[in-house]
This record gives C-alpha cells, sequence and structure tokens, in this order.
C-alpha cells in the first residue's frame, strides 16, 4: 500500500504571518517551519513571494495612527475700521502646496504649516 500525503493549501494571511515570523531578530526559518508544519524550502518561496509583493492581503482598512495635533488658534475676527490686508501666499513644501489668498491669519497659517510639516 502506497502512502499518500494531501497537500494543503494556506491561504495568504496565514503564508503572510509564517514569513513575517521569519524577518524576527535570531528567527530561525527551519524552527518556524517545523513549528507550522511546512517545508523551510516552502518557507523560503514564499519569503521570495512576500518580497516581490505577491503575499499582499486585500483589505479595505489602512493603518491609522492617532498623533497629538497642537490645537489652531483662530484670531478674533476684524473691526471694521482696521484696514484689511489682501493677497496671494504661496509655499510649497515638496510633498505639498498651500496656496493662500485674500488676508491671511498668521496663526492659522504658522499651524497650517506646522501640521504639514510632520
Amino acid at each position: 500500500m502506497e502512502k499518500t500525503t494531501k497537500r494543503r493549501m494556506r491561504p495568504k494571511t496565514e503564508r503572510r504571518q509564517i514569513v513575517e515570523e521569519t524577518f524576527k531578530s535570531g528567527a530561525s526559518v527551519a524552527q518556524i517551519a517545523r513549528a507550522h508544519g511546512v517545508n523551510a524550502n516552502q518557507v523560503f518561496n514564499w519569503r521570495r513571494l512576500y518580497h516581490a509583493g505577491q503575499l499582499e492581503v486585500d483589505s479595505t482598512l489602512l493603518p491609522v495612527k492617532i498623533a497629538d495635533v497642537p490645537p489652531v488658534v483662530v484670531a478674533p475676527p476684524a473691526r471694521r475700521s482696521e484696514k484689511v490686508a489682501s493677497g496671494v501666499i504661496d509655499v510649497d513644501l515638496g510633498h505639498a502646496r498651500i496656496r493662500i489668498e485674500g488676508a491671511a491669519n498668521p496663526a492659522c497659517v504658522r499651524a497650517v504649516i506646522e501640521g504639514l510639516r510632520r
């Protein structure tokens, strides 16, 4: 009687999780493969797929990082007797561009630029 083994098809999420375990400091691919009942050569193949971006998990969720945001300072509205300056301010930060037209509150402009500099 011939012994046959059935191959187990693992979902991408499981393959990705096994591969990510191998990236931890001091991890042994052989030990991790044994722990999951997988041949080490298969794990090395999955690592190649991972680096090629082929083990990406389709998801509509994105990671979110909540950061402290400085409070936005809003100046009181200008009095009618004060002259309101008008003009245009263009700021190019490389990854973002700001264009402010009309009267610009300095505290508000500073808060926007500080927020974009991060």
